[in-house]
């Protein structure tokens, strides 16, 4: 079940459980949509992945036990900005390879 990580780890950011505009990657290291575009260029800096909408976790439960109410989101706050030096070759070196082919 993913964390639903709580803040973006480029800017510190909140992202809620409903946020539309968070990103993850496959290790469910999570930015917001900007960080992605602006900075990161679709290469997640830890793992040099590329990035997903994240899925919104439903306030309420539906059925079978599911919802915010049964299946918090973490609270743990990931605040780890890129060195942007560092970023930057990454983002050059991958940023034309699909993340699929990465």
């Amino acid at each position: 079940m993913l964390e639903i990580r709580p803040s973006c780890e480029a800017c510190d950011r909140d992202l809620p459980p409903h946020a539309a505009d968070a990103r993850i990657c496959s290790y469910e290291c999570t930015f917001c949509a900007r960080c992605v575009e602006e900075v990161l260029g679709n290469v997640c800096p830890n793992c040099g992945g590329g990035f997903m909408p994240r899925p919104v976790r439903p306030r309420s439960d539906y059925g079978n036990g599911t919802g915010l109410g049964h299946h918090q989101s973490t609270r743990t706050r990931v605040f780890r900005p890129p060195d942007r030096e560092s970023q930057s070759r990454l983002r050059d070196r991958l940023q034309q390879i699909p993340p699929e082919e990465r």
